[in-house]
């Protein structure tokens, strides 16, 4: 994400997260990561899972924090980068100077932390992100993280007398329940998906953001005479393709086809809005307008692509502005644009766009200073911190606010316009946090990688998809979530 994991993220999401998702394939860059060392924190004590001692509450530290034991935190290595959690962690150590803050960021998160959970010596405070994201709900199944209750209900960074849970934006406490309270995931970094394109390759073909799928085609084929493709996407991890189909299925059918596609309900994927979406999107395959050997590109490769100027849309995260940074000209005028339709039958307007919380941050259950963790979060939603995190890495936060002051750069700016005139058609499939694998592998490789590299027809694709949800709502050892 970055966003929400890997994938998500523009690294893999989903997601991040980026998927949130991811994700989350999406978030990676390719940087070097640290070396991450798995022996337990000392954090509190030398006895191996044992819990550091309670602090004393006061006003300057509410949750009470032990202000000498030690904290552990591992970040996800993504397209966001660490500078931002490494600042964080200077304040941390600042208001608790006896504490050790071990600080580590990876991009091989579940690898790396999985066998600490069955140990039970996890850190403090995790981002969990990245093509290697642990499965969310089957670490809320198994009652491996702690609730995060007590943070919203902590007295916020900057004002006392407001709760963190007040300061935060739409959504973002939802995200992070699944079945009502409790409260177990704070999604950090809020992404807008959708249509990422550049306005000055636009305006060379005259052409306005097409709001029908007449229009689309039409702006397809006029790039497509001037030797410019369409559409590309992350080939190799094709979930990013409903960064922009799912608002796009919710514009045609309604808000409550995706709620049944989340909610595993029978059927759901043979819905006509969910046919005829697939249907737009294959005939982008069909027409020749998706750019040659994108089933073959990975999230960088398709970005990279698309920053030269070979394809003119694709669907992905607010992450792809700090994470493509180095290839994105400096004229080339970044947008985002929620889908087009296809017409003025779809159910809701022009604008409808899939905005929701990324970069998800647990504290496990296990860990010896899970109050350190949530104290370290209650920093991170400070205006301060906020503002650090947008102005450094392109992307809003969780925080309902940080933008006072900051010069937005286009990606950032246009997000915040789209937001804006989505008003309330804000939408928010939780299928790729709720059901992590099915929404990754089944659904976007399986299914959407398969059709948009033309080896299924929509109808197929369908019938494989919902092969795959019927499977995972008849399984019993996967947890299932439902819409409140």
């Amino acid at each position: 994400m970055g966003s929400t994991s890997a994938e998500y993220n523009g690294t893999g999401g989903v997601g991040r997260r980026d998927l949130i998702k991811r994700s989350a394939a999406l978030g990676l860059i390719s940087v070097p990561t640290m070396s991450f060392l798995s022996a337990c924190a000392s954090s509190g004590g030398d006895g191996g899972g044992e819990k550091a001692k309670a602090g004393k509450k006061t006003a300057k530290n509410p949750l009470g924090v032990n202000e000498t034991a030690g904290m552990e935190f591992v970040l996800f290595d993504g397209g966001f980068g660490k500078e931002y959690a490494e600042d964080a962690v200077k304040i941390y150590e600042k208001n608790f100077p006896e504490a050790k803050v071990k600080f580590s960021a990876t991009q091989k998160i579940q690898s790396t932390l999985q066998p600490r959970f069955n140990q039970g010596t996890p850190p403090d405070l995790i981002d969990n992100s990245g093509a290697e994201q642990m499965d969310m709900g089957v670490l809320v199944g198994k009652n491996q993280l702690a609730d995060l209750t007590p943070l919203l209900d902590a007295p916020s960074y900057d004002d006392p007398a407001k709760k963190v849970r007040d300061t935060l934006r739409p959504g973002i406490v939802e995200m992070g329940q699944f079945d009502g309270d409790p409260f177990w995931i704070m999604y950090y970094a809020y992404t807008v998906y959708g249509v990422w394109y550049s306005q000055k390759a636009l305006d060379s073909l005259d052409e306005q953001y097409p709001e029908t799928w007449d229009q689309m085609l039409a702006v397809c084929e006029k790039a497509k005479k001037k030797g410019m493709a369409g559409w590309t996407y992350a080939g190799k991890y094709p979930y990013y393709l409903p960064f922009s189909l799912y608002p796009m299925i919710a514009k045609v059918g309604g808000r409550e086809v995706l709620d049944s596609i989340d909610n595993l309900e029978p059927n759901a994927w043979k819905h006509p809005a969910v046919k005829t979406c697939f249907e737009a999107y294959y005939e982008l395959q069909q027409k020749g307008y998706v750019l040659k050997g994108t089933p073959g590109l990975d999230h960088i490769q398709s970005q990279t692509a698309w920053a030269q100027g070979k394809a003119l849309f694709i669907p992905n995260g607010s992450w792809v502005e700090n994470e493509s940074a180095n290839v994105i000209p400096k004229d080339f005028g970044l947008a985002v644009s929620a889908p087009t339709g296809i017409d003025s039958s779809d159910k809701m307007p022009f604008g409808t766009i899939w905005a929701s919380g990324g970069e998800p941050f647990v504290v496990p259950a296990k860990a010896k200073n899970g109050t350190g963790g949530m104290e370290q979060l209650r920093i991170m939603l400070s205006e301060a911190s906020s503002k650090n995190f947008t102005s450094k890495v392109k992307s809003l936060t969780a925080y309902n606010g940080g933008t006072d002051g900051i010069t937005l750069t286009p990606g950032l700016k246009s997000g915040v316009a789209a937001l804006d005139k989505a008003g309330e058609n804000v939408v928010n499939p939780r299928i790729q946090d709720w059901y992590v694998q099915l929404q990754k592998e089944q659904i976007g490789v399986s299914g959407l990688g398969e059709m948009m590299a033309g080896r299924l027809t929509p109808a197929e694709a369908i019938k494989k998809i919902q092969g795959f949800a019927d499977a995972a709502a008849k399984d019993t050892s996967i947890k299932h979530y439902k819409h409140q």
